[in-house]
């Protein structure tokens, strides 16, 4: 058996430490991975950085692991929200994984005036997150806000930080580098209703940007954009 599977832990992770598995962290190794007691676990937290680790014992729907080893220390994620409009169930189950991979800490679903979804999934959402977390490496899970409306949120918005709002057809720039915290706004298909656009012309704290000449769904904006911000960022 080669290679270790990366799974994320809620509990606090240190050399000798036995942690109990989820049932469904259980079933994944040795039902659906064929993993067996002694195979190599990789485990992260969020907090105390990636461990090697082992099965310590497994059954059906139960497991532990043991933490043996630090191979990566904890280090702080530049900040990257994402605040974006839920979509259809595929293509926001899309926007939730692109964005953990892309590096968002925060991600923000916002109810806006065209908006056409009703039915969300917080917890299908927290799942995607922390399943993308573990394939793409990183040390976090990104946090997924509850769902609030446009209007709210941005009344609340830290006024020192900058808000990147992708409009289509507005003609702005790319992003243009900057250091510190990152945030992208996209909105519904069809875009931001005239009284929306007129109240994000009136906040100090965003900038228009463009994604290109093309008109893109909300979901490839989303994860364009986002590349982008990260692409922009000052080099340390």
């Amino acid at each position: 058996m080669t290679g270790s599977i990366r799974l994320f832990t809620p509990h606090p992770l240190h050399e000798g430490a036995e942690l109990p598995a989820s049932a469904e962290q259980a079933h994944h190794l040795g039902t659906v991975m064929r993993r067996a007691v002694g195979d190599p676990v990789t485990l992260f937290n969020g907090e105390h950085g990636e461990w090697a680790g082992r099965i310590a014992a497994l059954r059906k729907d139960r497991a532990t692991l043991s933490v043996q080893l630090l191979l990566r220390p904890q280090i702080p994620d530049p900040k990257l929200t994402l605040v974006f409009a839920p979509l259809k169930r595929d293509a926001t189950d899309l926007v939730i994984e692109k964005a953990t991979e892309l590096g968002a800490t925060r991600i923000c679903p916002v109810f806006t005036e065209r908006s056409n979804t009703q039915r969300l999934n917080a917890d299908r959402w927290a799942i995607i997150a922390r399943e993308a977390a573990e394939q793409c490496e990183r040390l976090t899970v990104p946090v997924i806000a509850p769902p609030a409306k446009l209007w709210d949120l941005l009344s609340a918005w830290p006024p020192d930080e900058n808000l990147s709002c992708a409009i289509e057809r507005s003609g702005a720039p790319y992003p243009h580098p900057q250091d510190g915290p990152a945030a992208l706004l996209v909105g519904p298909e069809g875009g931001f209703s005239p009284s929306e656009l007129e109240f994000l012309n009136r906040l100090p704290f965003v900038r228009r940007i463009g994604l290109g000449s093309l008109v893109l769904r909300a979901e490839t904006a989303a994860i364009t954009g986002l590349a982008l911000l990260q692409a922009a960022r000052v080099p340390r």
